[in-house]
């Protein structure tokens, strides 16, 4: 596909890319749109029983099967340690080089600033920190080609954000609900076993893939579901009769860096919205 977006999410653990975006990503893939998955730390505090190296590993082989799962092409994951997540100049270093390696239109990320996961603040802050440097500042990390336009970049909202983002680009994934609860299915250490073992639900953990998906879409519903505040920016997108029987969606607020789209770049970026 000659005329491909480069779509890049920026977060700060595996199976965070999938949960928030990976509907989204399935969406883009399945339009012949290239989508790159990056998770800034390695993810080793993720578990009540494995540690280290074997975690890591786990970790890392779950979310390559998640990648094939969504159809997404590449899924890089820094060698960071999980909860210790900086703005240092390495870390923006590499993040400018990710997203001018890949040509991205667009990038995701977290917020950078408000409630929830110190680590997915610390992904915003990176990614704000080094939007500026992207494209037209040559001199900045020179072994990476600086964009001649910058990305629009796009922030999820961290679960416990929900009530305070802007909905300004919502998708609707009903037609790759599928992918994306298969996708976050590929993170058995997470999903069947850290955070059960979180919040207490480790004996309600089924079998079989019908009633892992029912677990899935019952105790991570926040994470799927249409909720009210998104029904005005789904309606103005794809109508109020379709917008109405949309179940499934991802919620993003466009950045105030970056760029803006305009009405014709929205078009171009979100095709998804406009069929």
């Amino acid at each position: 596909m000659s005329n491909a977006l480069q779509i890049i999410v920026i977060a700060a653990h595996p199976d965070e890319a999938e949960i928030y975006a990976g509907g989204t990503a399935a969406l883009y893939a399945e339009l012949g749109h290239n989508v790159k998955f990056v998770s800034l730390t390695n993810g080793d505090c993720g578990h009540y029983r494995l540690q280290g190296t074997e975690l890591v590993e786990l970790r890392t082989q779950e979310a390559y099967e998640a990648a094939r799962r969504l159809g997404v092409k590449e899924y890089t994951i820094l060698d960071v340690p999980d909860g210790q997540l900086a703005s240092t100049h390495e870390l923006r270093s590499e993040v400018i080089r990710m997203v001018r390696n890949w040509k991205a239109d667009v990038v995701i990320t977290f917020h950078p600033d408000g409630p929830g996961h110190v680590d997915n603040r610390g992904a915003g802050k990176i990614v704000r920190d080094a939007a500026d440097f992207i494209a037209m500042v040559p001199n900045a990390v020179p072994d990476a080609p600086h964009l001649t336009k910058s990305p629009v970049f796009l922030l999820m909202p961290d679960y416990a954000k929900r009530n305070t983002y802007r909905p300004d680009v919502v998708i609707g994934i009903d037609e790759t609900i599928e992918k994306k609860l298969l996708g976050c299915d590929a993170h058995v250490s997470q999903f069947y076993e850290f955070a059960p073992w979180q919040r207490g639900l480790l004996d309600l953990v089924p079998e079989g893939w019908d009633n892992k998906r029912s677990y899935i879409l019952e105790h991570w519903s926040r994470f799927i579901d249409v909720s009210s505040e998104m029904l005005p920016t789904l309606a103005a997108d794809y109508g109020a009769e379709r917008a109405a029987s949309i179940r499934f969606a991802e919620p993003f607020e466009v950045a105030d860096y970056g760029r803006m789209p305009n009405e014709d770049e929205r078009r171009k970026l979100f095709p998804m919205l406009y069929r």
